[in-house]
């Protein structure tokens, strides 16, 4: 099967298996009833995913493999190159709008689903961070750390907001506010040299200041 038809034939599975879980809830949604739904069998079910759970989350799993698909062939500015991969996931989610919505009703019902969420959310993380330690390996790992953070919790909150339909969530806002984010190169502002003086108590404040100026022009 070739890799597009592989993907939108686990996307069916996905849509249908979203739509049960929406309208019968997830615990009385069995596996049979969502391979009937999308046309298939019990064991090629069970040949794609390994439980409900991967059903709920496998087109992330298509999105973590053509974002690291795309980085590993990135050129340019590698700060540049996240932005661009994360802009790829949204892109994709607002062609399956559909899905991303039923996936976020489902799961914020479901403690155990929300839990595997936030995992999804680690795994993106990381596949950025990791982009940028073999890209820039003299960037310290705090700075490679709070830039994929910032880059996936802006991309997750704008997401939730395209799901509900509300407004300023397209792919220009996005971009935007990605551009806004820090990156890792950034020099940090220069600091200021201190002079520290010291002189008697009882000296004149004129004599003082005369005193500081002389020594500041022989620096």
């Amino acid at each position: 099967m070739a890799h597009d038809d592989a993907a939108q034939f686990r996307l069916t599975v996905v849509d249908q298996a979203l739509r049960l879980f929406a309208e019968r809830g997830y615990e009385a949604t069995a596996v049979d009833e969502i391979a009937v739904a999308a046309g298939i069998s019990r064991r090629t079910f069970f040949r794609q995913f390994r439980s409900k759970e991967d059903v709920i989350f496998a087109d992330h799993e298509f999105q973590l493999t053509l974002a690291a698909e795309f980085l590993e062939q990135a050129a340019g500015d590698p700060w540049d190159a996240v932005c661009e991969a994360v802009i790829g996931v949204f892109e994709r989610f607002t062609q399956w709008r559909d899905i991303a919505a039923r996936r976020y009703q489902v799961v914020r019902r479901v403690p155990a689903l929300r839990e595997r969420e936030i995992v999804t959310v680690f795994r993106y993380e990381r596949l950025f961070t990791d982009f940028l330690r073999a890209r820039l390996p003299e960037v310290p790992d705090l700075a490679r750390v709070q830039f994929t953070a910032a880059v996936t919790a802006t991309h997750n909150y704008l997401l939730r907001r395209m799901v509900r339909g509300e407004p300023g969530a397209a792919v220009a806002d996005l971009r935007a506010e990605l551009a806004l984010i820090p990156r890792g190169t950034q020099e940090s502002a220069p600091r200021e040299e201190l002079v520290v003086a010291v002189f008697p108590r009882d000296m004149p404040p004129r004599q003082i200041a005369d005193m500081i100026t002389a020594k500041l022009d022989s620096l």
